[in-house]
């Protein structure tokens, strides 16, 4: 059932879709217009500038407006010559309320006309605005309809039902390209099963959809996963005569892979073949169907069948490829996609190159990512946080068994730093590993500094390999500082850290302090195998 219209109390600001509405400079002018009319709910009060307290200075013939609609800015109304603005100039204390018990329904769709003038509909505003300056009663029900599709492009579906409710005040009847938008509306709005109750009312009013129409209610229905609908709408196309088009198949090949029916869906689509010429769309939706299921390898033979039709993949069939391969463990095939996709004259985005690194990295093959990423960075794409994190991680890990890497990792965990990346506590434990093995101690000393600076809590391990690192170089007092810092963020060290910190104090005779130190184990449960030398 379409929406009732306000009560005739309702304040105007009800029908305002946002309170960027009020800022527009057509309202301004028709708040002018409307402050002649009769309705009630709306506050307007006129003051004259010269009695505002403010330092801003207005021409004498200056009224400023101030209403809940406008909010508390300032608008000046400059009248036009010869003309006078409709309303009692008073004080503050004395603001009277404009309320009227009479309100004619017309004018309460004036008002949403109104405020429809002020949207700022690139491509329509122009034409609307000259469409609602004729007289009311003027107004034809085509001029309704380019209102209401203007709205719907600007995503104004509340205003669209309150205008559409209000049809009947101005004696219009609804014709198929209303019923038609309406659908539209309800789609956007991700209400397939209003949308389908209009179409209902629609058909009983003597008008049948076109295909378009069907195919936007199939394609709602089949995003949010009731195939069932979809196919009974589908019913409906054959039953008054409208034959579907490839868009329309390819809806129902969407949904049907969406909720994994993929046989169905390939079994529709060699159906397809024999009535409407599959396009590219046909294809990728059918091969992201069969990558989701683990079955790459024929999404492959898929596209391999649409470019000997003469069928030019897209961006998107390209990266429907490099997901699936990612998921099911082969990443490295996505070199293969990449060179077929740069044979083909498409040009990797940014989706393409992060996907494929993802998965080069997912699956342990960090080099091969470094490459990738190397030729992401080279075609102007930056990689955003989560993916520097895990390239990051994977060198690290990397380094632990080959050292030679651990330059070519600090270097890109330096570059995040310095592009001011959020780097994550697993990265930074990871990074701060790496050059413990690598012996690069001051490194690791300063960057696990950084890291509780962060108000991350180091891990264990991270806080042991440093104390390790250290003692093994003879920077006792660093080590002795990460102790205390361990102390002070409730982490207990290793025995280990403990035989290794108390051996270097002993090999350079400061045994008061290793007593300290073992004193401190004891304490915390640990029992060290080095002893305080006596």
């Amino acid at each position: 059932m379409p929406m009732s219209l306000p009560s005739p109390c309702s304040p105007l600001s009800e029908f305002l879709p946002s309170p960027s509405l009020s800022n527009h400079a057509v309202f301004l002018n028709n708040t002018r217009k409307l402050s002649c009319h009769k309705f009630s709910g709306l506050k307007l009060v006129f003051i004259p500038a010269a009695s505002l307290p403010t330092t801003k200075s207005y021409p004498p013939e200056t009224t400023v407006l101030q209403s809940p609609i406008l909010g508390n800015k300032e608008q000046r109304l400059y009248p036009k010559e010869g003309e006078e603005l409709k309303g009692l100039p008073m004080k503050e204390e004395e603001q009277e309320s404009l309320d009227f018990d009479e309100k004619d329904s017309k004018f309460q769709v004036f008002e949403i006309l109104n405020a429809v003038k002020a949207l700022p509909c690139k491509e329509r505003v122009d034409h609307i605005v000259r469409v609602l300056d004729k007289e009311i009663g003027v107004l034809s029900i085509s001029d309704f309809n380019d209102v209401l599709m203007a709205l719907v492009t600007a995503n104004e579906s509340d205003l669209v039902l309150k205008l559409y409710s209000g049809l009947t005040c101005c004696s219009l009847e609804p014709n198929s390209w209303t019923f038609t938008i309406m659908v539209r509306c309800h789609c956007k709005k991700k209400d397939p099963g209003e949308a389908k109750r209009v179409l209902d009312q629609m058909m009983q009013k003597g008008f049948n959809p076109n295909v378009a129409t069907m195919t936007i209610l199939i394609n709602s229905f089949c995003k949010i996963g009731q195939l069932q609908n979809a196919f009974q709408v589908f019913e409906v196309m054959d039953r008054i005569g409208c034959k579907p088009n490839i868009q329309t198949y390819n809806c129902l090949l969407k949904g049907m892979c969406y909720v994994g029916r993929i046989e169905e869906a390939f079994e529709l689509m060699e159906d397809i073949k024999k009535t409407v010429e599959p396009d590219i769309y046909t294809y990728t939706a059918m091969m992201d169907g069969f990558c989701k299921v683990g079955r790459s390898d024929e999404a492959m033979e898929l596209l391999n069948e649409a470019m000997e039709m003469g069928l030019a993949p897209n961006v998107v069939t390209f990266n429907t490829l490099f997901d699936g391969y990612a998921k099911e463990g082969r990443p490295l095939k996505g070199f293969g996609v990449l060179k077929l996709m740069k044979q083909k004259k498409c040009m990797p985005d940014y989706i393409s190159y992060s996907t494929l690194l993802h998965g080069l990295l997912l699956w342990g093959k960090v080099l091969a990512g470094l490459r990738i990423f190397k030729e992401m960075e080279g075609n102007g794409l930056e990689a955003d946080d989560k993916l520097m994190n895990s390239l990051v991680r994977g060198l690290c890990r990397k380094c632990l068994k080959e050292i030679d890497l651990v330059e070519v990792a600090y270097q890109m965990f330096e570059k995040m730093k310095k592009r001011g990346f959020v780097i994550e506590h697993s990265t930074y434990a990871l990074a701060i590993q790496a050059l413990c093995v690598a012996n690069k101690v001051d490194d690791a000393f300063i960057n696990l500094l950084q890291m509780v600076r962060l108000g991350y809590i180091p891990r264990l391990i991270a806080i042991n390999n440093v104390i390790r690192a250290l003692c093994l170089g003879g920077k006792v007092d660093e080590a002795f500082y990460v102790l205390v810092l361990m102390y002070e963020n409730s982490k207990i060290p290793s025995r280990m850290s403990y035989d290794l910190l108390i051996h270097e104090l002993n090999r350079q005779e400061r045994t008061l302090i290793a007593c300290n130190v073992y004193g401190a184990a004891l304490v915390r449960g640990v029992v060290p195998h080095k002893k305080p030398r006596r």
